[in-house]
């Protein structure tokens, strides 16, 4: 007599598996030729923070010292100190936006990585640059560049060149910290390089020819102050190039470098300006005394 589990056992050898029976799939789902990896995101720390409120105290001060300066002084003599006192308080305002957390945004890079036998990698960099320290550099380096160009007693045909290539400086420097591309970003750079070049030659061209016009002692304060500048606005793009450009620098070590030649830049040089040019010359006209008569309307010039 056949048992059922005897049925059952050969029914198992000589039927296929069910699997077996089943359509197989053969494709495959298309590799991703590019792999994304989590965006990385280069911010400020703790360390740039504190930065920030240091240099935005040294900015104060030296404002409120140079109004209290200017007001020591005739407003004949009041030329040099208005203007560095103009220099210090919008980079005042500047700092505190940094510090507080304002004037900045975030700029993307990306990095594409291609290799032979493995996917493409692309990595999202997220870099946090300041706008506002390019806001206060279209404004405050025009006015050392007055600064210096009032003290040589340059021509006002070179002093706008110099503060029309300066604000162009500044403004590509802007351009290309929130450049997508290298292409992007270095062209702009080299530009801002060759406006700074141009600055430059005014300063030593021109304004050395018209301060030596002037006695000994201010040809040698502009030669000095001059030099001065030169070498630390040099430098600009040095921090620039390894920061914003290579990513060598974090935020943090930029904006330490930044701070360092702002304040030599700025409060340095001010004080250095002011209290080595004490003989400032007289400014009268309408600097001192306003347009008086001049521009009013004569009601007897009609001919009536």
């Amino acid at each position: 007599m056949i048992q059922p589990d005897q049925v059952v056992e050969a029914f198992k050898k000589h039927t296929p598996a069910l699997s077996s029976l089943l359509p197989t799939s053969t494709s495959v789902a298309p590799i991703p030729t590019v792999v994304p990896n989590k965006p990385h995101y280069e911010s400020v720390g703790s360390t740039g923070t504190k930065t920030l409120w240091v240099v935005w105290v040294i900015m104060l001060l030296s404002t409120l010292t140079f109004a209290f300066m200017a007001f020591r002084v005739p407003v004949q003599k009041r030329l040099f100190h208005v203007i560095t006192a103009f220099v210090t308080l919008f980079a005042t305002i500047s700092y505190f936006a940094m510090a507080t957390g304002d004037g900045n945004s975030y700029a993307e890079i990306v990095i594409k990585e291609t290799h032979k036998h493995t996917p493409d990698t692309i990595e999202y960099v997220y870099r946090q640059v300041f706008w506002a320290r390019y806001v206060d550099w279209s404004v405050t380096t025009p006015l050392l560049l007055l600064d210096l160009a009032f003290l040589a007693g340059m021509s006002g045909a070179n002093i706008l060149v110099a503060i029309v290539a300066d604000i162009l400086m500044v403004l590509l420097g802007l351009f290309a910290a929130f450049g997508k591309t290298d292409g992007q970003k270095w062209g702009y750079y080299a530009m801002a390089c060759a406006a700074m070049l141009v600055i430059f030659y005014q300063l030593v061209v021109p304004g050395r020819k018209a301060v030596n016009a002037k006695d000994g002692s201010t040809a040698k304060l502009f030669t000095s102050v001059g030099l001065f500048t030169i070498v630390l606005w040099t430098l600009y793009p040095v921090v620039w190039g390894i920061g914003d450009g290579s990513r060598h620098l974090s935020v943090d070590a930029e904006i330490i470098c930044y701070a360092i030649l702002d304040v030599l830049a700025k409060p340095v040089f001010g004080f250095w300006l002011l209290f080595a040019h004490r003989s400032a010359p007289s400014v009268e006209g309408w600097w001192a005394n306003g347009l008086g008569s001049e521009g009013s309307v004569r009601l007897d010039d009609d001919g009536a």
